[in-house]
């Protein structure tokens, strides 16, 4: 018998090998993202009343392109980490009253007109940072919310704009569409507006994620032209791989909720 020569393919021995709980916590983290996204995708496509010969089109098409999605989120995992912008170093080591404390807290600087940026968190945390920090650089302010966040200023002209409202067409609900119709005025006013949007993940669920994205890219094309910003918040979770690159490819910037802001993946 010859003695291991530690390459790793001794025989086993009967003894578990010692759990590697980064690792697991990482694949269990992966695959709950996995079903949830799938699961999600599903139920998006029963629920506008899809037949069973669609939703078994639809999951073998889904099927199809998972070695596609999973080779992305791999070489996504393995890219080197980007590195800091020089403006974001000498921002973050500045003192004096120029770096207010929300600027510190948010790592970023106040919304400028054109600018797009997408917070990716869990919950709307950071992004209501970063609305409460550039709001009195715009006229007026556009929320389209689950839950329209309390900014504590009346004197700021706000349009709320409810997803949840009995008055849309879709069974309670404002449909992407409605919610651009409401949002139209306050994006052509003079001096444009800055649009607040946490509701991504229920317009996925709702209408799927072909008309979420297109209702994005519309967001970002009216602020683009004009005077507004936009600022969304959205769970990465809610969208597969594919659509969440999608997604981020059309924001000026991506900001994840403990690092500072960054330009969007290519």
């Amino acid at each position: 018998m010859t003695a291991p020569d530690g390459s790793g393919n001794e025989p086993y021995d009967g003894e578990e090998p010692p759990a590697d709980e980064a690792f697991a916590r990482s694949y269990a983290a992966g695959y709950e993202e996995g079903l949830r996204s799938a699961l999600r995708e599903l139920l998006a496509h029963a629920s506008r009343g899809r037949t069973n010969q669609e939703l078994r089109a639809l999951i073998q098409s889904r099927l199809a392109s998972l070695a596609e999605e999973v080779d992305l989120k791999r070489r996504s995992l393995l890219a080197p980490p980007r590195p800091l912008p020089f403006g974001d170093l000498t921002r973050a080591g500045r003192s004096g009253a120029s770096a207010s404390s929300a600027e510190a807290a948010t790592g970023r600087p106040a919304l400028r007109p054109r600018e797009s940026v997408l917070v990716r968190e869990s919950r709307p945390e950071r992004a209501v940072e970063l609305l409460r920090r550039s709001r009195r650089s715009f006229p007026r302010l556009a929320l389209v919310s689950l839950r329209p966040p309390d900014l504590g200023d009346p004197g700021l002209t706000t349009v709320v704009v409810s997803v949840r409202d009995p008055g849309g067409s879709s069974g309670g609900h404002l449909t992407p569409g409605e919610v651009a119709g409401r949002l139209r005025a306050a994006l052509e006013a003079p001096g444009g507006a800055l649009v607040y949007v946490d509701a991504l993940e229920f317009f996925v669920g709702e209408e799927g994620p072909e008309v979420t994205l297109r209702f994005a890219r519309w967001l970002v094309e009216q602020v683009q032209g004009g005077s507004s910003a936009l600022l969304v918040s959205y769970d990465p979770r809610a969208l597969a791989v594919t659509d969440a690159s999608r997604l981020e490819r059309l924001f000026g910037e991506i900001v994840d909720r403990s690092e500072p802001a960054r330009p969007p993946t290519g």
